[in-house]
């Protein structure tokens, strides 16, 4: 068989696999024995597994609601006209909790979740990568939101890398490094394909602290100070500085 022929056979293969073929269905429609089906089949596993996460298809991305108040979108009108529960108020006002799917093949999906201090720290937290039943998306998802009353918004997976990688370059400059876990978030979120629309973080422009149950607050508000200097950002503590 000629090298052209083989990548061919190869390539209708790993699409039969996504599309959920077993050995004896390969077999039939491809007209093999099942034992050539079958090492065909194990080649474009391992194919399908050499593709990095980031490159696979997108199942969706979504986007908890209010993600976007206070926040310049200047850049990016279409997005603020998507978030229409944004306010100072709104539930999510200075979070952006965003989950990424991406298929593993035709039953299976890759998930992570991602939070965003979009007002200071950056990505605060990061649910590591997991795979489940593509049937099982539907359910993770009203369970990953359920402590917003409105419903999670859809974005495009550009979207979700401005909102993480841009939130990154941002609070690095400030002196914050994204939460352990990013690294492996983001090779499920990918590399963006050019240049990216930017996001002005910060609530209008000035970073905001609220302090979490874990900060040290002490530390973070030194760091702003370094960074910015007295006036130049607002804080909030719940609890006072640990």
């Amino acid at each position: 068989m000629r090298e052209d022929d083989d990548t061919e056979l190869l390539e209708r293969v790993r699409a039969l696999r996504a599309a959920g073929s077993g050995p004896k269905q390969v077999a039939r429609a491809l007209g093999l024995r099942p034992g050539q089906a079958g090492v065909l089949l194990r080649r474009a596993a391992a194919a399908d597994q050499a593709v990095a996460p980031g490159h696979r298809p997108v199942v969706g991305c979504w986007v908890s609601p209010g993600w976007s108040s206070g926040l310049d979108l200047s850049a990016c009108p279409g997005w603020a006209a998507q978030d229409p529960s944004a306010s100072e108020e709104a539930t999510g006002a200075g979070f952006a909790q965003l989950l990424v799917a991406r298929r593993e093949r035709a039953s299976r999906v890759t998930v992570t979740g991602v939070l965003v201090d979009v007002y200071c720290l950056g990505v605060k937290n990061v649910i590591e990568p997991r795979t489940m039943g593509a049937g099982s998306l539907e359910a993770h998802r009203r369970s990953y939101y359920s402590a917003f009353e409105e419903p999670s918004l859809p974005i495009g997976i550009e979207q979700a890398q401005a909102i993480v990688y841009g939130a990154v370059a941002h609070t690095r400059e400030l002196g914050f490094e994204p939460a352990p876990g990013f690294t492996q978030a983001a090779a499920v979120l990918g590399e963006p394909a050019g240049a990216l629309p930017q996001i002005g973080f910060g609530n209008q422009g000035m970073p905001f602290y609220l302090n979490g149950p874990r900060d040290d607050a002490r530390t973070v508000l030194a760091t702003l100070e370094r960074a910015r200097g007295a006036g130049n950002y607002h804080y909030i503590l719940a609890s006072g500085p640990k």
